[in-house]
């Protein structure tokens, strides 16, 4: 797993390239992308996506399944949770998040502040499960 470099726009640090279909799983109200790339398009919030970027804020809510299967088997899925160090609360962690996600085949490649308040997790399929 690789940790995301401090400073780096938003847009990086989540992988977003131009042309990406994404969807935002229950951002919270007034969250938005830092200056994305252009050329992103919403994906349909059912079908599949290059990438998703689910926000959650309590460990019963996380639920991985569905998303996990409209990334697949190439596309991404970035966990969010409310970060600690900014003061917020949560029973979620980096190491619960994993815990739920190796069971269904997906695997962490990488762990970033999101932003202020949010810390995150990319998963992407395990490559032999990708066939």
């Amino acid at each position: 797993m690789v940790p995301a470099k401090p400073g780096r726009p938003q847009a990086a640090k989540l992988g977003l390239k131009p042309g990406h279909r994404v969807h935002l799983y229950h951002p919270p109200p007034g969250w938005a992308l830092d200056h994305p790339p252009d050329g992103l398009t919403a994906a349909d919030p059912d079908g599949p996506a290059d990438m998703i970027i689910a926000f959650f804020a309590a460990a019963a809510d996380l639920h991985l399944d569905r998303l996990a299967r409209r990334i697949y088997p190439a596309g991404t899925l970035w966990v969010a949770w409310p970060r600690r160090a900014s003061g917020h609360r949560s029973d979620i962690t980096d190491d619960l998040v994993r815990r739920r996600a190796l069971p269904i085949g997906l695997v962490d490649v990488k762990v970033a502040v999101i932003d202020e308040d949010w810390s995150g997790l990319r998963l992407v399929w395990r490559k032999e499960k990708r066939k």
